[in-house]
């Protein structure tokens, strides 16, 4: 359901209002659709800062974990890997 308001605005800004909408869209559809284009983009931030907090408020239980993980692997040996090891030591040497 649509509501009827009014905004004043300046001549600049209704200029612009008017050149971006062009023939394509009213200037009550351009305003609501860069508006809720708007509002969305800030809903998204808000919901993006949240979550960060979240991940920054767990972030040291969760790397603790993840390195747990890690030692839980199997290591890597020469006996397993030899042609990675020998490619690495060539690395290491320049050749």
């Amino acid at each position: 359901m649509k509501e009827k308001t009014s905004i004043t605005l300046s001549s600049k800004v209704l200029a612009g209002i008017d050149r971006a909408a062009g023939s394509r869209y009213s200037r009550s559809a351009f305003i609501e659709r860069i508006l809720r284009e708007y509002l969305e983009q800030q809903f998204k931030a808000e919901r993006r800062a949240r979550d960060f907090a979240i991940l920054n408020e767990y972030a040291k239980e969760l790397n603790q974990d993840a390195l747990d993980g890690l030692e839980d692997q199997a290591p890597e040996s020469e006996e397993v890997w030899p042609i990675i090891s020998v490619e690495t030591q060539r690395m290491k040497s320049g050749t």
